[in-house]
């Protein structure tokens, strides 16, 4: 790959370990050298895909964006993330950056190579020398939140996640936005922060509100959270979080709330939920997640309340290779045999479960319990 761009280190956090890295990137598109802020996981692990957000009013969103991140994924409330921060702030050129015809509404000749810049040089460097998954997501603060919406109008979306901070909107983009995302077939999260205090963009933000609330589509998550006590200065520190609760709540734990609505609720055998979850995450956000003890014994605690015990056998294989050396797959395959009335299978499979290790709630004392149980009713 021809490389136009020249990646100077300026400091590094933390030493070798780091997690944060500020660089000058000298950029070819620009012609200019620009200040680039980088995250990287404290476990980063370069055989692990990671999803790449892109965060502009670095100086402003970069530090807030990583510490959300930073909580959310030690909580299993998203995947491990990449984060690049474009400081824009030093002679206000973020107005340059993002600067739209105020007759057309399309970028000006400085936009458009500010674009080429995050879409031609910053992304591509960070996919060819990291780990990253599909999956991107863009964050942007009043003019910069506008600009980020040019990459919906591109054939295929650079982006599958926008997050839009009080939107300086260019004009007619409250209809161009709607018309685009309803043509699109990608899966995309939209979400659109607006604070309480009005102001002559209002009026536009809440009809964009209204025209993408009523495209009706699978493929489009959207999301739109109001601020009644933020202003246009402090609405930049709401809302992140709520954000990354919208956009990543398929790959958080199950919750007691879903295991109530949506697996006790649905027809389906049990474990097909757990396992479209997996799936889903997969295909979504290009990664394999391991599956989470949590959403395991969600799924068992379903299997009983429901008594769905064929889906104890799919349950119990999946342990086997997600936790191999404990209890959990053999126990949960003693509990099938013993369900579909075959005890001396069962009574194998615990005696397999008795002698692996102790995990949550299963001990060794609960499966000789079963196996004792076994022997004394059919006399073995």
């Amino acid at each position: 790959m021809q490389r136009f761009l020249i990646v100077l280190a300026l400091f590094v956090c933390f030493g070798l370990n780091a997690q944060v890295t500020k660089e000058i990137f000298e950029s070819f598109k620009l012609q200019e050298r620009r200040d680039v802020s980088y995250y990287f996981p404290e476990d980063y692990n370069k055989e692990k895909k990671h999803p790449l957000i892109v965060v502009l009013d670095g100086d402003y969103l970069f530090e807030q964006v990583v510490a959300t991140a930073k909580f959310y994924s030690k909580f299993h409330g998203m995947p491990e993330s990449i984060i690049v921060g474009i400081h824009q702030s030093e002679d206000s050129i973020r107005l340059d950056d993002c600067a739209f015809d105020k007759e057309t509404g399309l970028p000006l000749e400085k936009g458009s190579k500010f674009f080429e810049f995050l879409g031609m040089e910053i992304i591509p460097y960070l996919d060819l020398n990291y780990n990253t998954a599909p999956f991107k997501m863009v964050v942007g603060y009043d003019i910069t939140a506008n600009f980020q919406n040019y990459w919906l109008f591109k054939e295929r979306s650079l982006f599958n996640a926008y997050i839009n901070i009080s939107p300086t909107l260019a004009p007619e983009m409250e209809t161009r936005i709607p018309t685009r995302l309803k043509a699109m077939n990608k899966q995309i999260f939209y979400q659109l922060i607006l604070e309480g205090e009005k102001s002559r963009y209002t009026p536009r933000i809440m009809a964009l509100n209204n025209a993408i609330k009523a495209i009706d589509k699978e493929s489009l998550h959207y999301y739109f959270d109001e601020y009644p006590s933020a202003d246009h200065i402090s609405i930049a520190t709401y809302g992140i979080g709520k954000a990354f609760d919208n956009i990543f709540g398929m790959f958080k734990p199950i919750s007691p709330k879903e295991y109530k609505t949506q697996i006790l609720t649905s027809v389906d055998p049990v474990f097909n939920y757990l396992e479209n979850k997996y799936n889903s995450i997969e295909d979504l956000f290009g990664i394999k997640k391991p599956v989470d003890l949590n959403d395991v014994m969600a799924i068992y605690a379903g299997t009983r309340k429901k008594e769905d015990f064929e889906s104890l056998k799919p349950l119990s294989d999946l342990c086997k290779v997600e936790f191999p050396n404990t209890m959990l797959g053999f126990y949960f395959e003693g509990e099938y045999y013993e369900q579909m009335g075959e005890p001396k299978k069962a009574l194998r499979t615990f005696e397999k479960a008795f002698g692996m290790e102790e995990i949550d709630f299963l001990t060794k004392e609960m499966a000789l319990e079963k196996i004792d149980a076994l022997k004394v009713d059919f006399g073995f």
